[in-house]
């Protein structure tokens, strides 16, 4: 296995939503041992601490929660992600799924000035493509994807200079889109995966043309996983838990393939609230989880003798 070097980006943001504890994740990352886990595979790991928001005079907007403090992680976000994936590959730990505004928003920037298309691997019970004007909640965490995509309706923001393009996006896991948003997305070529195609093919028959397509056109890719992608029972820590998700072992054969595969370029861990979690266990399955997309097997992990 070809040693990495994996920068930890830590994003406390917890205003994408209503509900509060994301903030926390960071620190539930570091205390569940991630830089040990990687290091242990042979990796150079470098925690580069957190970020913190940029101040800007933007006002608030009725019907959307905490618009200012959003576009301030946006910007500061994107140029932290931009910094970090100039040295290696950069693991941002959240915070809610509104921080992926900024970190798509970087490492897109940074393929588009080395030349590279931009894919991106949503990993999540929501397809987040709702736009200000669109979303009914004001939840900012729910409108990443359309922003990363170039979708208008986002007054406010910075510029998308460099949109990612919808048929260079796969959304695995959906189980809870609304109407509108449905609508959307069926007039796009996105790629989706909602449980049912998993359930009736297999997780591996839904991943792998995709990562095909990744690696045919020489891209980047960024893989955004939220805890809601996974099913409650084995992950609680989610304010947005919605029945049915994906299994240990489903979550764990994607990112085994996403190893094998050698293409993901960066990695979003999101919407984990510590508050809601039971001693630890979902902060500890996503450290593994990310463990075994940079290489860890059953092999390197024997199972203990209960005697």
């Amino acid at each position: 296995m070809t040693s990495k070097t994996i920068l930890l980006v830590g994003a406390p943001m917890d205003c994408g939503k209503a509900r509060q504890g994301c903030l926390m994740g960071p620190d539930a990352y570091r205390t569940a041992r991630i830089a040990g886990a990687l290091s242990d595979l042979g990796h150079q790991v470098r925690d580069l601490g957190n970020v913190t928001p940029d101040d800007n005079d933007l006002p608030d907007r009725e019907g959307v929660v905490a618009l200012p403090r959003t576009v301030g992680w946006t910007t500061a976000l994107s140029r932290a992600a931009q910094d970090a994936i100039a040295q290696g590959v950069p693991i941002f730990m959240g915070g809610d799924h509104a921080l992926s505004l900024g970190t798509v928003h970087g490492v897109t920037a940074h393929a588009a000035a080395e030349g590279r298309p931009q894919f991106v691997l949503w990993l999540d019970a929501h397809s987040d493509f709702h736009t200000l004007e669109t979303t009914g909640s004001g939840n900012l965490h729910g409108t990443p994807l359309a922003y990363a995509t170039g979708q208008s309706g986002f007054d406010g923001f910075p510029p998308v200079p460099n949109p990612v393009p919808l048929e260079n996006v796969c959304i695995l896991g959906l189980r809870s889109v609304d109407v509108p948003e449905r609508a959307a997305i069926e007039a796009t070529p996105m790629r989706r995966h909602d449980m049912r195609d998993i359930d009736e093919n297999g997780i591996k028959t839904c991943l792998a043309p995709f990562l095909d397509t990744v690696a045919r056109a020489g891209g980047a890719l960024h893989v955004s996983l939220d805890v809601d992608f996974l099913d409650p029972s084995i992950a609680p820590a989610v304010g947005t838990t919605v029945p049915g998700g994906a299994t240990v072992r489903e979550a764990h054969l994607v990112m085994e393939m996403l190893h094998d595969s050698d293409l993901m370029t960066s990695l979003d861990l999101v919407e984990l609230n510590p508050m809601l979690d039971e001693r630890g266990r979902t902060a500890q399955l996503m450290v593994d989880l990310a463990a075994s997309g940079f290489g860890r097997t059953v092999f390197d992990r024997p199972t203990p003798r209960i005697l």
